[in-house]
């Protein structure tokens, strides 16, 4: 059974810096591409950031490059979210995903790709 275990959210001021932490158990971690997800109050969910099975690729919704780091430690089963100069419209729920089959890539952005899930984090940023 997959379990995907996300930390690190919480309130911080615009400008700030966090770091969100997704545990990963149940599957060969290393096998599979990760990505983070978040939702916003009365909007869809959307893509933020995917690393490939390896942590060789990674990829960037426009509105976070050069401002968060995917990264991931196949030692540890863990992917993380770094997210430096935040701001207020960055405030969601952040979800970290696991990829349905194993060392694929393609369509990395879309959702229905990923099976599984974590509960989310909130993320809070104030102005």
């Amino acid at each position: 059974q997959v379990q995907l275990v996300e930390s690190g959210g919480g309130l911080v001021q615009a400008g700030g810096s966090l770091r969100l932490s997704c545990a990963a158990s149940g599957r060969t971690f290393s096998m599979y591409s990760m990505a983070w997800f978040r939702q916003a109050p009365g909007k869809e969910r959307e893509f933020v950031a995917a690393i490939s099975s390896s942590g060789g690729i990674t990829s960037y919704a426009d509105f976070v490059k050069a401002r968060f780091t995917i990264s991931r430690d196949n030692a540890k089963n863990t992917v993380y979210l770094q997210m430096n100069s935040l701001k207020p419209e960055d405030t969601a729920v952040y979800y970290c995903a696991e990829r349905t089959r194993a060392r694929t890539w393609d369509s990395f952005s879309t959702p229905t790709n990923y099976a599984y899930w974590g509960q989310g984090t909130q993320v809070t940023v104030s102005s």
